[in-house]
């Protein structure tokens, strides 16, 4: 969903307090604050938040807060809400919640996923994730990419040939 006027950590509050599911991607940043450096947690991409609820639920719910509107692709002439499966969220988030300063986002467009193969990767921080092995523009070694389609990819930091097993 989107949260206009990066108000997404508000949304997430109030559906923690009505115990609902939801996720935002976040990273850690550098912040100066009064002379100092300090780690701080931001969104990722403000105004993106991952749902996890019904239909009837949530629109009874976007009803109470019109900032609250869904992220559509367009097919057959209509816009449709982007459903996530849930696989494909939970390794999202198994890899972004490592917080790893290596990671990198991108929209679904700057990647081009069909280039790249299929793999899992076995042992370390990310055993068992799923994701396409490619290069990525800018970086020297291939990386693993994890991929919402038309939402948003993040390419980990380098795994090693030896933990990556091509899935066919």
């Amino acid at each position: 969903m989107r949260v206009t006027y990066k108000r997404e950590l508000a949304v997430k509050d109030l559906l923690d307090a009505q115990g609902v599911e939801s996720f935002i991607p976040m990273h850690k940043v550098v912040r100066q604050l009064r002379g100092r450096k300090k780690w701080s947690l931001e969104p990722v991409v403000h105004n993106l938040l991952f749902v996890h609820a019904c239909k009837s639920w949530l629109q009874q719910f976007k009803v109470k807060l019109p900032h609250l509107q869904y992220m559509t692709q367009r097919s057959d002439g209509k816009n449709h809400p982007i459903v996530v499966r849930d696989e494909e969220m939970q390794r999202f988030m198994e890899v972004t919640r490592t917080y790893d300063e290596q990671l990198l986002f991108f929209k679904t467009e700057e990647l081009d996923l069909a280039k790249g193969t299929k793999v899992r990767i076995h042992g370390g921080p990310f055993d068992g994730v799923e994701g396409t092995f490619m290069k990525v523009k800018g970086k020297r070694n291939r990386r693993v990419v994890i991929a919402i389609q038309n939402v948003i990819a993040v390419a980990m930091a380098y795994v090693e040939p030896d933990f990556i097993e091509v899935i066919k």
